[in-house]
């Protein structure tokens, strides 16, 4: 049968942006400008151009919300419920994004009032489906930390061992044994020492950055816990 003759749903893309900010992990998030939901809370994202792929609009809207392009980008999921849109029937495929905050320039888009960082813990009631969505992001994020160096794509470039394991134990929801904790990061093989210390109160903590060569699929086991 000819495309004609079947309904044409509407694409979009939301983007899930991370960040670590003020020892906490963090997300970005938009006030809506205009129906539906004006004035709530939701997601980056937009409309799928009839030239562009998936990707490149994810990318597009990445670029839009934060000013940056070539930072780590994953495919989450599709959502596509019906009624899951009061416009009509849209699909949306989620994304998510681990972007070091110093990068970020978040920035309103046209069809946004302000666009701010939140608690990954703390969000404002969202508009659509969208606490779904970050939830299920939330679960796919502390999979990858268990498994792989995606923690490298958000701290800075220099930390001690102790900032570490504080957004190891924030992001997934426990608390981990310091000298296990430790013990796996360095057997890991994916941070070094910088030479340098971190001063303050107290005896000085060395400084780690993670290896050039430092991937974010690292070997096929659990790190942690």
């Amino acid at each position: 049968m000819p495309l004609e003759d079947y309904p044409r749903p509407s694409v979009t893309v939301d983007v899930i942006i991370f960040t670590w900010r003020n020892d906490e992990l963090e997300v970005l998030l938009i006030k809506r400008k205009y129906p539906p939901f004006e004035g709530m809370w939701s997601i980056p994202g937009g409309f799928v151009e009839i030239d562009e792929s998936l990707e490149s609009a994810a990318l597009r809207e990445l670029k839009e919300e934060t000013g940056v392009r070539d930072v780590y980008l994953e495919q989450l999921y599709t959502f596509g419920d019906v009624g899951r849109d009061p416009r009509g029937r849209v699909i949306t495929v989620a994304y998510f994004a681990l972007v070091p905050a110093p990068l970020i320039d978040p920035r309103a888009g046209s069809d946004a009032a302000q666009a701010d960082w939140w608690s990954i813990y703390d969000p404002p009631p969202l508009a659509f489906d969208h606490a779904r969505i970050l939830a299920y992001a939330m679960q796919r994020l502390r999979y990858k930390l268990e498994y792989t160096a995606a923690a490298f794509e958000l701290l800075p470039e220099t930390f001690t061992l102790g900032e570490l394991q504080a957004a190891y134990e924030i992001i997934l929801g426990e608390e981990l044994d310091k000298r296990n904790f430790r013990r796996k990061i360095l057997s890991a093989d994916i941070i070094e020492e910088t030479g340098d210390y971190q001063t303050g109160e107290g005896r000085p903590a060395r400084l780690y950055h993670f290896r050039e060569d430092a991937v974010a699929e690292v070997k096929a086991r659990r790190l942690f816990p």
